[in-house]
């Protein structure tokens, strides 16, 4: 089976590029913006994911897109229209590989998209799911769900099977971002006021989401669904931090503040969406994935952990 893969050099296509290069079954054929070595599999030099962009020698015998390629979510974007940057690549350039794929034959577009179209915060017993209305509340979120929505209305016009995956946070070896942060500040035992934080977060290995999106490719029940991934065991912040130092072989070193004061301050310092990523609960429900293609995930999160030390 030809499976055409965009991102393959960033931090999830590089781990998912691998995984197929191993599998006989595949005939894989990465997408990057200059030759690179090494890397699993075929190269086709494609400049930019944009809306103007022909893909026609690169689709040529491809089965199956999966596409991870996309402008990621910033933190603090200093451009001075967040959602138009976005729209650029993950909306109109999104869809029009997609037409374009549609159009060549390709028959199954796997598009790794995000829980923050779900929305950012969750409650006690209320995780999201798949089948939730979406509530996107900022400009990546909003571009991930047009994506979606765009996807789904070629799927219908032409028939090409559109599978949509949210993964929320992934981590694993490489992972940059927030979860960087933590982990060097756990490395060089910085204490940390978070000690009595009782919230839950859902997160996702990496070779756990690799593993889902693996399934996804020929799986006959994944045809035009939404799929949370997720490692199916929700972690408090404190526990996080404690498993973090765990695989580090690092003592914790966390003192337990209240997580109203905790609140306060960070608000008080302008710093109230950093505190609500560390404070509030954002869990998803992976049942569907478990019940309509038999996905277990294959690693809990403490081996999840250490693998992201597994080479230092």
């Amino acid at each position: 089976m030809k499976v055409l893969l965009t991102g393959s050099t960033g931090f999830l296509g590089q781990r998912l590029a691998r995984r197929l290069a191993q599998n006989a079954r595949y005939q894989l054929t990465c997408v990057v913006r200059r030759q690179v070595t090494p890397v699993a599999g075929e190269q086709v030099v494609i400049e930019g994911l944009n809306s103007a962009q022909d893909w026609s020698n690169a689709l040529v015998g491809q089965q199956v897109i999966i596409h991870t390629a996309a402008r990621a979510h910033i933190m603090k974007d200093e451009v001075a229209d967040p959602l138009a940057e976005y729209r650029k690549i993950n909306v109109d350039g999104t869809l029009n590989l997609a037409r374009q794929a549609a159009k060549s034959g390709v028959e199954r577009f796997i598009f790794i998209s995000s829980i923050k179209v779900n929305g950012e915060q969750t409650f006690s017993g209320a995780p999201f799911t798949a089948e939730d209305n979406p509530s996107p509340e900022d400009a990546y979120g909003l571009s991930k769900l047009e994506a979606e929505q765009g996807l789904r209305r070629i799927a219908e016009e032409t028939g090409m099977d559109v599978v949509i995956v949210r993964p929320p946070l992934v981590y694993g070896p490489g992972v940059k971002g927030n979860f960087a942060s933590m982990i060097k500040m756990v490395e060089r035992g910085i204490p940390l006021p978070l000690g009595s934080i009782h919230n839950k977060r859902s997160l996702v290995a990496l070779d756990n989401l690799v593993d889902l999106i693996v399934t996804c490719i020929e799986h006959p029940a994944a045809a035009n669904q939404v799929f949370l991934a997720g490692d199916g065991h929700d972690l408090s912040t404190t526990e996080l931090l404690r498993g973090v130092a765990g695989a580090m072989a690092k003592p914790p070193r966390l003192i337990p503040v209240p997580t109203g004061v905790l609140m306060l301050g960070a608000t008080l310092l302008g710093k109230k969406a950093v505190a609500q990523r560390l404070l509030g609960s954002l869990q998803v429900d992976i049942s569907k994935a478990r019940n309509l293609l038999g996905w277990t995930p294959p690693v809990g999160v403490e081996e999840g952990l250490r693998r992201c030390f597994a080479n230092r």
